[in-house]
């Protein structure tokens, strides 16, 4: 796997455990598309890759499966997880569900510190030009405005199903229709959070991930439908 060779390379050792280094390199290497869906990850080649033992490398890699980046397949190993659309799409409903629930928790108590906090993400998100960075400030914005909800378990759910479609949500943020309309929702919601309302904030949130699934599951499809005719 010569892309986890150039990343291993490239990356000081943090003071992580070796379980932990694998586990993140691994993760950035799924989320930004250098590992695709389907790829088998050999453990001994890892381990070797990263001058480890198996054991660290079977800690990582069970790691990336609860987060839904990695699947166990029988007779083949570990592989990188791919999600169907509908899979996509129901986990997006989930979302919608549980982040109207923090912005309608977090709208009437917010206070200005914190909005002053999301709209610098905001500007940064409309400013970068990079996936990666994208998704950062995304999600920065998102969970800035629901911390206020004090309500850390429901943050680490929507946290927990973000991780699992982010890499999908990365090949269509780039695209030219969407990265305005995003902005211009996200506006909305923070404009919603300013005044404190949280019914608009909660139904502007709601539209807004229901919004970004369908034009997910549109570029999915349309992208599976054009591979197949090749």
């Amino acid at each position: 796997m010569p892309s986890l060779v150039d990343l291993v390379a490239t990356q000081k050792m943090p003071r992580l455990s070796a379980s932990d280094h694998v586990a993140q390199t691994l993760n950035k290497a799924i989320v930004d598309g250098l590992l695709p869906a389907g790829e088998l990850l050999r453990q001994d080649e890892i381990a070797a890759h990263f001058q480890v033992s198996k054991i660290p490398v079977r800690e990582a890699l069970k790691h990336l499966e609860a987060k839904g980046l990695v699947a166990f397949k029988r007779n083949r190993g570990a592989v990188v997880a791919s999600l169907s659309a509908s899979e996509i799409e129901e986990y997006m409903d989930i979302r919608a569900v549980l982040e109207a629930r923090a912005a309608r928790l977090a709208a009437p108590s917010i206070d200005d510190a914190a909005l002053a906090q999301a709209r610098a993400h905001l500007d940064q998100f409309a400013s970068a030009t990079d996936s990666g960075r994208w998704s950062e400030l995304n999600w920065l914005f998102h969970s800035t405005l629901y911390a206020a909800a004090g309500r850390p378990i429901l943050l680490a759910e929507i946290l927990s199903i973000y991780h699992r479609v982010e890499r999908y949500v990365r090949a269509v943020l780039p695209i030219r229709t969407e990265m305005p309309k995003t902005v211009h929702e996200h506006a909305e919601i923070l404009a919603a959070f300013a005044r404190r309302d949280p019914d608009a904030a909660a139904e502007l949130t709601r539209a807004h991930v229901l919004d970004a699934s369908a034009s997910l599951v549109d570029h999915l499809n349309e992208h599976r439908l054009k591979g197949g005719n090749k």
